[in-house]
């Protein structure tokens, strides 16, 4: 993937600003062959959506650090290999397209850098919602989505969340003081609110409430961090909810073998989840 030749394309948005988007070619050609089985496809709901197009993703790679190309923050499109992060957010993006009825690529980037980025908008590194606790607040804002954890039983907790802050040689971005202080000022920020998150010793009793297309944060004792990993729900035959994600694990999109909460019992760091819906009401 390091290896793989981009082209950056200059698109103009309708919201009025310019898209500087990181794509290749390659990329740009599976977006018309998805887009065009997407349409086939038929959902009763639009869990049910989310869920078909989030399975059309099973097998792609898992390629961590997707985001991090070049010197300055671009709207990186990248079919070919997927986070965890990116597998959710392309899934959203692709999901809007279907309830809107659109079909052009122009459409995707828009709706992904909305998806993305801190009110809709790439305004450079520390626009790009790092942190996924932000990243579902800001996506109820937005009417993409909402948190539904409190509703299941969830508990608040309070807890420092300053990973990037205290962790500033992991991430190249931040070599730059202008992006680090704007991303110390977003932890602070994301401080004034706890966490809530439905704990690890609940999920089975729970998950009867949880639905395929809901998406799930796994929540961390980590020090100054949110959540390590995120993915969609998705009930199978066997009866019990499942997660569809990208596993840096097993390398690649995939449905865990395991019911979620047994899943779950497997990471010595996870403490629970956190469960939004996606509500889409904005479009």
């Amino acid at each position: 993937m390091k290896n793989k030749i981009v082209a950056v394309f200059l698109m103009l948005a309708s919201y009025a600003h310019a898209q500087q988007i990181t794509c290749s070619p390659e990329d740009k050609s599976i977006f018309e062959t998805k887009i065009s089985d997407l349409e086939k496809t038929k959902a009763a709901n639009l869990g049910d959506t989310i869920s078909l197009v989030g399975q059309s993703f099973l097998g792609t790679p898992y390629v961590e650090k997707t985001l991090e190309v070049g010197d300055t923050e671009t709207l990186v499109v990248n079919f070919g290999g997927l986070d965890c992060t990116t597998f959710v957010e392309n899934v959203l993006a692709f999901s809007i397209m279907l309830k809107k009825q659109q079909k052009d690529f122009q459409n995707f980037t828009e709706n992904l850098e909305t998806v993305r980025y801190r009110n809709g908008n790439l305004e450079g590194y520390p626009s790009r919602l790092h942190y996924f606790t932000e990243w579902i607040r800001n996506n109820e804002k937005k009417g993409l989505v909402e948190d539904i954890t409190a509703e299941l039983g969830g508990v608040e907790l309070e807890k420092p969340i300053n990973f990037m802050g205290t962790h500033r040689n992991l991430y190249p971005f931040l070599a730059s003081d202008e992006n680090f202080e704007a991303m110390l000022a977003v932890e602070k920020e994301i401080a004034k609110e706890k966490l809530c998150y439905l704990p690890q010793d609940q999920i089975e009793s729970k998950e009867h409430l949880i639905k395929s297309g809901d998406i799930l944060a796994l929540a961390t004792s980590i020090k100054g961090l949110d959540v390590t990993h995120t993915g969609i729900a998705i009930h199978q035959p066997d009866g019990r909810l499942h997660l569809l994600h990208a596993s840096s694990k097993n390398g690649e999109v995939e449905i865990s073998e395991l019911p979620l909460a047994d899943y779950l019992k497997n990471i010595k760091s996870n403490i629970g989840i956190i469960v939004a819906r996606p509500t889409l009401l904005s479009f």
